[in-house]
């Protein structure tokens, strides 16, 4: 799953791809590179970041997520339900809710359209959500069961309003409502998190600040080597799905280690070929629409 984020303040690639052509020119290269998956947001998710009015975020978005349908699957990356409802219509497949289901009304539309929800782990807004080094390390007992009870609790809500058991995902939420420790903890743990739920794992530490350890002077486009580490990491212990902003040395990594891996045992893509959403299902057809706007199969 490759980030592309329309926003002014995102942590790491913000204000890059506000022009709409500079953007589409994004989406080319992402599918060129190998992207699966393109999770467009118009709203930053970083802590702290302020609300951005559903509108404003239509504004943002729509323009990239009519031409990314046509050559990719598309995640909207968004805990507005207006803005849901809009790009579904428009051919998106996925919802991303980095809010772990704060609007109920999310899981209503995503249910109308049979589409894919990722559920991410996170405690209270954007607004509220202190940086990393700020997070008490007291906030949680033990981090993978307490955030796994969470989630779990998240998801039952959601089938409770329709969304299909296949059309779940997992998110942990690494940097959300946690600290440096908390976030390495649940990457380190990873195995644990996939074998504590039925559902499907998205893991995503791309460039986040927890990556630190690896070079605590690093910014965030300077966390690619320990970023691709990560990512393999995840994808070794089990998670289905990575959002990551470097598509080709992740996949380079991945790639290289199954051709090392004898076991038999290696990891996984980030989505196998097949997929169109989860469930696996049929290929992607760039372009067709199937019921409620998704690719056809859906």
């Amino acid at each position: 799953m490759a980030v592309c984020n329309v926003t002014p303040d995102s942590f790491s690639d913000g204000g890059l791809y506000l022009d709409a052509a500079r953007a589409r020119a994004r989406v080319d290269e992402l599918v060129e590179e190998g992207a699966d998956i393109i999770d467009i947001g118009g709203e930053s998710t970083r802590p702290g970041a302020p609300a951005v009015p559903a509108a404003t975020q239509i504004e943002r978005v729509l323009p990239v997520l009519q031409y990314a349908v046509t050559r990719a699957c598309v995640s909207v990356d968004t805990t507005s339900p207006e803005v849901a409802r809009v790009c579904l219509e428009a051919g998106a497949s996925i919802v991303n809710d980095v809010s772990c289901l704060r609007e109920p009304e999310l899981a209503s539309v995503v249910a109308r359209f049979e589409a894919v929800l990722v559920l991410m782990h996170a405690r209270g807004t954007q607004a509220e959500m202190r940086g990393f080094g700020a997070y008490p390390d007291a906030a949680y007992g033990d981090v993978v069961h307490d955030v796994l009870v969470e989630w779990d609790a998240a998801a039952r809500r959601a089938l409770a309003l329709g969304v299909l058991e296949e059309g779940l995902v997992m998110d942990p939420g690494l940097g959300f409502a946690k600290n440096a420790r908390h976030s390495f903890e649940l990457l380190r743990r990873t195995r644990e998190v996939v074998a504590g739920t039925p559902y499907p794992v998205l893991v995503g530490a791309s460039r986040k600040s927890f990556l630190r350890i690896a070079d605590e002077k690093a910014w965030a486009q300077e966390r690619i080597g320990a970023s691709v580490a990560a990512a393999l990491y995840a994808a070794r212990s089990g998670a289905k799905l990575l959002r990551v902003h470097d598509i080709v040395p992740t996949r380079q990594a991945i790639d290289l280690y199954r051709h090392l891996d004898a076991s038999g045992t290696s990891p996984p893509r980030a989505l196998p070929e097949s997929a169109t959403r989860l469930p696996f299902g049929e290929p992607f057809v760039p372009g067709a629409t199937g019921e409620g706007g998704g690719p056809a199969g859906a």
